[in-house]
């Protein structure tokens, strides 16, 4: 739903949901470390590393995965700006400042969408 309403917006969107390098069942299949270590695998982590460093602004949504906490930490170190979606469960600790801004609900975050203006 995000997705569709920061388009709706103009918004251009980078999202790891959508572009699936998993051949159906192959990370089943061959195991997450064969993946990995897989073409498969260098290209996802190249989607997700540019997403997160080049982009002009990151959502983060919780909870999320270690996997998403380090694409926040890298999109810190690169200077992008990051808002996040908060959520009961959410267990980010002391590097959730690295988030500008926390939102309470989807109408908020794209309220911060837009006063980022990117």
């Amino acid at each position: 739903m995000l997705t569709a309403l920061l388009r709706a917006k103009g918004h251009e969107v980078v999202s790891f949901v959508e572009k699936d390098f998993d051949e159906p069942g192959k990370i089943q299949k061959i195991g997450l470390d064969a993946w990995i270590n897989s073409e498969d695998g260098d290209k996802a982590f190249k989607y997700d590393t540019d997403g997160a460093t080049k982009s002009n602004l990151v959502i983060y949504i919780a909870p999320s995965g270690k996997d998403a906490a380090a694409e926040v930490g890298a999109a810190w170190g690169a200077g992008i700006p990051i808002i996040a979606l908060w959520a009961k469960g959410e267990d980010f600790g002391l590097m959730r400042r690295m988030i500008n801004s926390w939102h309470g609900n989807y109408r908020e975050l794209l309220e911060a969408v837009d006063f980022w203006n990117l």
